[in-house]
């Protein structure tokens, strides 16, 4: 019976890597050094965790003050991360696919740990999104970068990307 509960394990954290970066857990120093230094995260902010993991971003993020929701492919770490943050208000997790779901229209910051391999599939989506929604989206990266586009800002091994709207008619930030 163990053998078949880590088969399943195995299988679904094995799995996952086809879609998005492996489950690596993140550093609350490195995180709270990237929430200061790299990107100021305040009350105002609504954060977006792709690839969520146990949560330990959105919970950071939530001390900030910002809103924060996570999107995580792999249902283990989806049931870990809402147990971790049950109590926190500011913090939601949701089993979902970056590739197929729309950021909330309340998104100012995206958050990702990535494979360079997924690197200029997402700096379309976001582009993409911030189009869609009128405005500037801010993209934290932890541990790669996007080839052809320059970082506004590095900090250690994070980089700050800004996608403004390109959408005709609307106001430039």
């Amino acid at each position: 019976m163990i053998w078949i509960i880590l088969a399943i394990i195995t299988l679904v954290f094995g799995l996952v890597v086809f879609r998005g970066a492996p489950y690596v857990p993140s550093h609350k120093k490195s995180i709270h050094q990237a929430f200061t230094d790299l990107y100021p995260l305040s009350a105002d902010d609504y954060l977006v965790d792709i690839g969520s993991g146990d949560g330990v971003v959105l919970r950071m993020a939530s001390k900030f003050g910002a809103q924060t929701v996570g999107y995580e492919i792999n249902p283990i770490l989806v049931l870990i991360s809402r147990f971790l943050s049950r109590k926190d208000s500011h913090v939601s997790v949701r089993l979902a696919d970056f590739w197929l779901t729309n950021l909330p229209d309340k998104t100012t910051v995206v958050y990702v740990f990535s494979v360079t391999r997924d690197m200029g599939k997402i700096a379309r989506r976001l582009q993409s999104q911030a189009d869609k929604l009128g405005r500037t989206i801010s993209l934290i990266v932890y541990g790669s970068k996007i080839t052809g586009i320059k970082s506004v800002k590095s900090v250690g091994a994070y980089n700050l990307y800004e996608f403004h709207s390109l959408q005709p008619g609307k106001p430039q930030v």
